[in-house]
Parts: structure tokens; sequence; C-alpha cells
């Protein structure tokens, strides 16, 4: 099981990278962190729709960017001041979200000097995946 992360790296994923101004529009919820792994919410509701009751894939795609840069920030060996971006993203829906929340899992799986590679699932609230992703993510130390 990954590691806890301290109180003030868990308040700087949720206040600035999950409710950042988007996550905010979109509803977004920190589930849990832990280093190297987050998970966070999308709330359903008829404003991330596109058709009827399905999920839009760019209110999925904007969950699976967020979760993915929280876990790239979940680690309490990140430096104050540090600066990051995402540099590369791949997602493939896997089946429709209809009608009820979706939960994003992102894991760091390679963590590199300043470019890191993690992976993304996103499933509705039954389990049943709906996205996955490959997310790459350049975070510098400050300078």
């Amino acid at each position: 099981m990954p590691e806890t992360l301290p109180d003030e790296v868990v308040k700087l994923l949720d206040t600035m990278i999950v409710r950042a101004p988007l996550g905010a529009l979109l509803g977004l919820e920190l589930v849990d962190a832990h280093e190297d792994e987050v998970r966070v919410r999308l709330p359903y509701r008829e404003a991330v729709t596109t058709l009827g009751d399905t999920v839009h894939g760019g209110a999925l795609s904007a969950l699976v960017d967020a979760t993915a840069t929280a876990s790239f920030w979940a680690s309490p060996s990140i430096a104050p001041g540090s600066r990051g971006t995402t540099i590369g993203f791949s997602i493939n829906f896997v089946s429709a979200a209809r009608g009820q929340d979706v939960v994003a899992t992102a894991r760091v799986r390679r963590r590199g000097r300043e470019v890191s590679t993690g992976e993304v699932s996103v499933a509705d609230a039954s389990g049943r995946e709906v996205a996955v992703a490959l997310v790459t993510y350049k975070l510098s130390p400050p300078t």
C-alpha cells in the first residue's frame, strides 16, 4: 500500500490542483491521496454531459489530467516552489460513462529527475472502467 502523505501535501493537492478553477467548475472532489497515487471523483450532473446522460469526453479528460497531476505532486519530496506541467497525454474511452459519478485513480509509474510517467483508470460507480490514460508530466525544481 502506498505511503500516507503529510497533511500539508494533501491540502496542496486538494486546493491547488483538484479544486483549481477548472476542477471547481467541474465539481471535482479529492477522494484519497497517498504517495504517488491519487483518486478524484467527478460527480455526475447534467452540466458535464454531451448527449442524454453520457458524460462528455472532455470532462473525463479534465478529470484524468487533474488526477494525474495530483499524483505527480503526491510526494513529500517535492520542493516548495517547484513547477509542473502535463507534456503528454493519451486517453482511450473504453465504455460510456452514463448517469453516475466517475472516479479516476492515478498512479505514478516512473518518477524521473524532471519527467515522470503515470497511468490513470476511470471507473463508474459500479466499478466498470470507462477510460484509461497514460500521462507524461514535467516537474521542475525551483530555480
